[in-house]
């Protein structure tokens, strides 16, 4: 499975990350919580705000790539 999350810093709320793995997605989350991803560290510890799975490649990141432009984010900030 492939993974699309949203996560959202608890020490600044408004924060959010859109990511993707191929990993197990509390494992993915908790590398953010320890600070080994540059981009999140600073603003640790995350929370999940929400995860869509996918069976296929192709789809999983044509959406993360939809939630980090445009309307999408639009439609990430209104929904999650």
């Amino acid at each position: 499975m492939f993974h699309v999350y949203l996560l959202r810093s608890t020490k600044n709320p408004r924060m959010t990350y859109v990511g993707f793995t191929k990993k197990d997605i509390r494992e993915r989350v908790d590398e953010h919580n320890r600070g080994l991803t540059r981009t999140t560290a600073p603003y640790t510890p995350w929370n999940i705000e929400v995860i869509v799975s996918f069976r296929n490649l192709n789809k999983a990141q044509a959406f993360e790539m939809y939630l980090k432009n445009g309307s999408g984010y639009a439609f990430a900030k209104r929904h999650f």
